[in-house]
C-alpha cells in the first residue's frame, strides 16, 4: 500500500516545486511514486505507509552505520542540549579537523561548509586564486554540485567550452568552463592546448553520479601530470567517495594524489556539512589568513561536528571495517550478476569498499556518453519490482549505490532472492 506516499506526494507538490527539494527524489527516472519516509531503523527505511524497505542509499552515502546510530544519536542530543549554533568557533571542528588531516598525507588543513557544493565551489574559488587563472576543466557525467559555473552541458565530443544546462545560468558564468570526456586521455590533453588559462581540474576520482564509473588509473595519472605541467590544482571531488571507498576514500584506493580534496555529508555522519581541505601551502591564501574570501555563519555547526567525530572515530576503530564492507557488496553484486545471466541478461557490476553500481548492458561503461547506451527501461522496472519487495535503491540509473554495516548477510540472501525473481520477469 502506498496510499499515504501518494497523498502525501500530492500534498508536497501543491507547495514545493515537483513536490520534492532535490530533483531526482521525485522518481521521474523510474517511475511511480516516490515513498515519504516516516524514519529509519539500523539498514530500514520505514516510509508513512509502513512499508519497510532494505535501504542501499543511506542518505546518498554518510550513514555508513546505519539509520539512527546509538552512538551518533547520543553525541548530537548532548550536543543540541548546549545550543543549535553559535555562528563562533568550538573545539569540535578542531577536533574533527585533527581527525581527518591525521589520515592523509596530502591535506594539512580543513575548512568546514554547509554542503558538498558549498566545498566544491569554495575549492574552484581557491584553486583560481592560488594560480591566477580562470578556467576549470570538468568532465561529462560528473556532477560537482549546482553552482553556475558547474552547470554546463557537453560539447560535441572534443573538449570545448560549456554552455549553460539551465536557465538562470548566463553564458558569461560557464564561459571559462571547459569539457572533457571522462577516462579519454586524448581529449584531455586538447583541453590543455586550447587553453593556457587553466585553474583546476576538478574530478570525481570515482563517480557516483552518471552511475558508479572508476577513473582509469593511467587517466588520473595523466590529470596529475598535465595539471603539473601547466600551473593548474587538481581537486577530488569526494563528497560521494570520500570514507565509501576506502577509509581514505578514491586517495586509498588509487595511486594519483590531489592537491585539493572535497567531502560532503559523510564528514557529518549525514547532516548538512562538507569540506575542503589541501596543504598549508595551498590553504594559506584562504581568508582570514590570505585573500580568498569564504564564509558561512553555519560552518562548523557544533551538532554536525559532533555527529561526523563520533561517526569518523567509530570508522576509524572498527579494523576490518572496509573489508567487511567489500566482502557483503561482493556477495550481493555476484548473486546480481548470476541471476541476470540465468536470464540472458546483459548487465555489469563493480565496487570500490562499500560504494557500488550496476548497468543493464553488454559491457562495462567508461564514460558519461556509455551510461547513456544502457537499457534505462530495464532499469527502472527492476527498480519498480524491488521497490516493491522491499528493496530500496537510488532512483536513477545515474546514481551509485551504497553498503552499510548495519546490513546483514541474511538481508543479502533476500535481496538476491528478489533479484532473480525480478531478473526472470525482465
Amino acid at each position: 500500500m502506498f496510499d499515504k506516499s501518494i497523498t502525501a506526494y500530492e500534498e508536497a507538490k501543491k507547495v514545493i516545486p515537483g513536490g520534492v527539494d532535490s530533483p531526482v527524489r521525485a522518481f521521474k527516472s523510474v517511475g511511480g511514486t516516490p515513498p515519504f519516509i516516516d524514519r529509519g531503523e539500523g539498514a530500514y527505511l520505514i516510509d508513512v505507509d509502513g512499508n519497510k524497505y532494505l535501504d542501499f542509499i543511506q542518505s546518498w552515502g554518510p550513514l555508513i552505520f546505519g539509520h539512527c546510530d546509538k552512538d551518533i544519536e547520543e553525541a548530537v542530543i548532548k550536543t543540541v542540549k548546549k545550543g543549535l549554533s553559535f555562528g563562533a568557533p568550538t573545539v569540535l571542528e578542531t577536533e574533527l579537523a585533527s581527525e581527518i588531516v591525521e589520515m592523509y598525507d596530502n591535506i594539512d588543513k580543513v575548512r568546514f561548509v554547509n554542503s558538498g557544493t558549498e566545498a566544491v565551489m569554495s575549492a574552484i574559488r581557491l584553486a583560481r586564486g592560488v594560480t591566477g587563472k580562470n578556467g576549470i576543466l570538468k568532465f561529462e557525467g560528473c556532477y560537482h554540485g549546482h553552482s553556475d559555473s558547474l552547470l554546463v552541458q557537453a560539447g560535441s565530443g572534443m573538449a570545448t567550452f560549456g554552455t549553460p544546462s539551465s536557465p538562470g545560468v548566463p553564458a558569461d558564468l560557464t564561459k571559462h568552463t571547459l569539457l572533457c570526456e571522462y577516462n579519454n586521455i586524448d581529449e584531455l590533453k586538447k583541453c590543455f592546448e586550447a587553453s593556457d588559462d587553466i585553474a583546476c581540474i576538478i574530478i570525481e576520482p570515482i563517480a557516483g553520479n552518471m552511475g558508479f564509473v572508476p577513473a582509469d588509473e593511467e587517466f588520473l595519472a595523466q590529470c596529475r601530470k598535465l595539471c603539473d605541467e601547466n600551473g593548474a590544482l587538481l581537486i577530488f571531488d569526494e563528497v560521494m567517495s570520500g570514507f565509501r571507498a576506502s577509509l581514505t576514500g578514491a586517495h586509498g584506493v588509487v595511486n594519483t594524489k590531489s592537491d585539493i580534496i572535497t567531502f560532503g555529508k559523510v564528514i557529518g555522519a549525514g547532516m548538512p556539512v562538507g569540506a575542503f581541505a589541501a596543504s598549508s601551502e595551498i590553504m594559506a591564501h584562504l581568508s582570514p589568513d590570505g585573500a580568498v574570501y569564504q564564509a558561512g555563519t553555519l560552518s562548523g555547526n557544533p551538532v554536525a561536528m559532533a555527529a561526523g567525530l563520533v561517526s569518523l572515530r567509530k570508522i576509524k576503530a572498527q579494523k576490518g571495517l572496509y573489508e567487511k564492507l567489500n566482502q557483503k557488496v561482493t556477495k550481493l553484486l555476484a548473486g546480481f550478476k548470476k541471476a541476470a545471466e540465468d536470464n540472458n541478461i546483459a548487465f555489469q557490476v563493480d565496487s570500490r569498499g562499500s560504494m557500488f553500481g550496476f548497468f543493464f548492458c553488454e559491457k562495462p561503461p567508461r564514460n558519461f556518453k556509455e551510461v547513456g547506451t544502457c537499457n534505462f527501461d530495464r532499469f527502472a522496472k527492476f527498480h519498480q519490482e524491488m521497490l516493491k519487495r522491499g528493496f530500496y535503491f537510488a532512483c536513477s540509473q545515474y546514481e551509485a549505490a551504497f553498503m552499510c554495516e548495519a546490513i546483514s548477510d541474511e538481508d543479502i540472501d533476500n535481496c538476491i532472492k528478489a533479484a532473480q525473481e525480478v531478473m526472470a520477469k525482465l
